[in-house]
């Protein structure tokens, strides 16, 4: 059965054949809170694609970290670091057998929140630990960049009710929105979708969910698209 919605078919969802510019590598970016797991995982079960997902409830020193961040960031970055870096490694390893997948992280955000949370000298070894890796991440075909403001990502981050999280504070977050919007704005290494999530639910709301899937799937190599969801567009 087709069904179709904002002229979206979803026959061209799960039929690839038709498909001449579907992504065979996502990422979704953007600030704690703001959906980037849960974005993903709806994509990859959409388009049928392997997940590389974050794993914060690994790093030990996370809860450590959002108590007293001066005393705690350089370890619970260091881990962090090194967990990417194995992701990568193990993701090019199987590229002949899984080439297509869904991300939700850039290799690059690991920098963007290490200039954010370390001090001179720690950022200086921290590079030095980064520049030995040689990590040579993938490049992805299209990443998606889901904004929201401050006092909505706090909301969900309450909601959502992680303990590790709760201490997380405003002044923090809008640090991190700010190194985000910067780092996006002089991004050219992929097709960016940057999108303000304030009014947006794609886990819940189906013709939200569908007119993201036909930006994905007019994305062009090198493009950036700005999706502003009002009541226009629905």
């Amino acid at each position: 059965m087709t069904i179709k919605k904002n002229n979206i078919s979803c026959t061209d969802i799960e039929n690839p054949e038709p498909i001449q510019h579907k992504p065979r590598y996502i990422t979704v970016e953007g600030p704690i809170g703001v959906g980037k797991t849960s974005l993903a995982r709806k994509l990859a079960n959409t388009f049928n694609y392997q997940t590389i997902l974050e794993k914060g409830e690994e790093n030990p020193f996370l809860a450590r970290f959002y108590a007293n961040q001066p005393r705690m960031a350089l370890p619970t970055q260091l881990f962090f670091l090194f967990q990417r870096s194995q992701q990568i490694q193990e993701m090019k390893q199987n590229d002949m057998f899984e080439p297509v997948r869904v991300a939700d992280f850039l290799m690059e955000k690991d920098q963007l929140f290490a200039k954010l949370t370390l001090d001179e000298d720690e950022y200086a070894l921290y590079e030095k630990v980064f520049n030995h890796l040689t990590i040579n991440a993938p490049i992805p075909d299209l990443v998606i960049y889901l904004q929201a403001p401050v006092d909505l990502l706090l909301q969900r981050i309450r909601i959502r009710g992680i303990i590790e999280e709760q201490q997380i504070s405003a002044t923090y977050l809008e640090k991190l929105s700010q190194a985000y919007t910067d780092f996006f704005h002089y991004y050219d290494k992929s097709a960016l979708l940057m999108i303000n999530c304030s009014e947006v639910d794609f886990v819940n709301r189906e013709d939200h969910y569908e007119l993201l899937l036909r930006h994905i799937l007019k994305a062009k190599v090198g493009s950036r698209q700005y999706l502003n969801f009002t009541s226009s567009l629905l």
